[in-house]
């Protein structure tokens, strides 16, 4: 794209040089080994750091902002409720804009969640590990308390709280944890570009072949599964992978065989990301128990959610009548404000409808077609995705599918030759074998324009040609 004369040119950003003495910080930071620029505003797609250079934020921080940056309506709601009533604690009180959100956001998660509830949570790990007890105490409360396993799939990504860990399948993000965790079956998941199986019918009967791993892992449980948990679409440890055709659907009616409760992890994928509400809705797939974040708040404050359906509220409210569970900042008074104008936002705005990559015109028509021009480099082997959550694998060798040396470290390479252009992408490793294997996760704000996205793929051609 040509930038007019009136726009700034960052696209080569500085990078001073600096000792490892230099890095240190009184906050401590997620790395020794790099500087950080210094963020200080963001307005729609752009970020600008304190020295004034522009950043687009072509991966919505970590595929967490999705109405876009500097909205003042969100601020005015948080100052609005601040003003009124910043904290009371969730088991003395409860709250109108609680109530008012919840049942909004129950409504937004559609007919599968009617008669259902919500409990809210400070992020994405949390509402992932009241979810994994909320599944324990659903058996226990309908009589099945032998059941507590929770199984899962390798290579997927739950969270960083230990019991998040423990179902998660990222083995970079485990490893040192490993001892202190407590797991249960992990399974296989489909992966069509670097499938086990025979993909000639594009993948349909190999997904079949990883339902019935999952079927088989139940059966050896011997009555102790409780719950499966999995992404709709994988997140970053794969990379917006999607699931071959009926693969959902079976793995759904498998868990409701065997008296397993199905819990959708849509902290990535929910909230419109993908063009739908939640990504579920691609598949026809009503889990029992949903759980949202990134998007919820668009990342104007701390907010997950667990929205479990009526069956599951049902058994406890019937059964022991109080949830054995609970966090400080459980339905925080100013996050839900929070979630409530931004869930507004996204309807008011027409936001999901405007990310669906299937509808021509559409921001997510144009990261389709603009991504999938970068299958012509060498180096690029995949692109896949859906609405605005896609993911760029690189290989070494296209043919055989061989990936970098994980030593290399290719997408971090990328993710560094973008930054200097004043381009926020989501470098990742790992997604062959849990080391080698590169990608970058791209999620860029719903309000993103075509002449926009133009912009920022070619800026990540020339971040990729520059690394190779």
């Amino acid at each position: 794209m040509t930038r007019t004369s009136s726009e700034p040119d960052n696209r080569f950003v500085a990078e001073p040089t600096l000792t490892r003495q230099d890095l240190r910080s009184p906050v401590l930071r997620r790395s020794f080994s790099k500087p950080y620029p210094a963020a200080v505003r963001g307005e729609g797609v752009y970020v600008w750091d304190e020295d004034g250079q522009r950043y687009l934020d072509f991966s919505g921080s970590a595929a967490v902002n999705f109405i876009g940056h500097g909205v003042r309506e969100i601020a005015d709601a948080m100052l609005e409720q601040a003003s009124q009533l910043e904290f009371v604690h969730s088991s003395q009180f409860t709250t109108p804009v609680a109530e008012e959100f919840a049942a909004e956001l129950l409504d937004f998660a559609g007919e599968p969640f009617r008669g259902g509830a919500v409990y809210f949570t400070s992020g994405g790990s949390e509402a992932i590990e009241a979810a994994l007890k909320l599944a324990r105490q659903y058996q226990v409360e309908i009589g099945q308390g032998k059941r507590h396993q929770v199984l899962s799939r390798q290579q997927s990504y739950h969270g960083s709280t230990l019991g998040a860990l423990a179902v998660s399948g990222n083995k970079k993000r485990r490893e040192m944890y490993l001892p202190m965790v407590r797991e249960f079956a992990h399974v296989g998941m489909p992966y069509c570009y670097r499938c086990d199986f025979d993909c000639t019918d594009g993948c349909r009967n190999c997904g079949q072949q990883y339902a019935a791993e999952l079927e088989r892992a139940i059966e050896e449980a011997n009555g102790e599964a409780a719950a499966f948990i999995f992404e709709p679409m994988s997140g970053a440890t794969l990379g917006a992978v999607t699931p071959p055709p009926g693969y959902l659907q079976s793995i759904a009616e498998i868990c409701r065989r065997h008296g397993v409760l199905l819990i959708a992890d849509e902290v990535m994928t929910g909230m419109g990301r993908t063009g739908r509400n939640f990504a579920c809705e691609h598949w026809d797939v009503a889990p029992d128990i949903l759980v949202a974040a990134k998007g919820l708040s668009s990342g104007y404050s701390p907010l997950g959610a667990v929205i479990a359906s009526e069956n599951i509220v049902d058994a406890i409210a019937d059964g022991s009548g109080a949830l054995l569970h609970g966090f400080t900042y459980n339905a925080h008074p100013v996050s839900v404000a929070v979630g409530r104008a931004v869930l507004r936002r996204i309807q008011s705005q027409n936001l999901v409808h405007a990310v669906d990559s299937s509808i021509a015109g559409t921001a997510g028509a144009a990261l389709k077609a603009d991504l999938n021009s970068l299958r012509d480099l060498d180096i690029v082997g995949d692109v896949r995705g859906l609405g605005l959550l896609w993911g760029v694998e690189f290989v070494r060798d296209k043919k055989a599918k061989q990936p970098f040396p994980p030593e290399r470290n290719f997408a971090g390479l990328v993710g560094q030759a973008a930054l200097r252009r004043g381009l926020l992408v989501y470098p990742m490793q790992g997604c062959v074998d849990g080391v080698a294997g590169d990608h970058l996760l791209v999620a860029p704000p719903a309000v993103i324009t075509a002449e926009q996205i133009g912009e920022a793929v070619d800026q990540l051609r020339a971040a990729i040609i520059e690394s190779a």
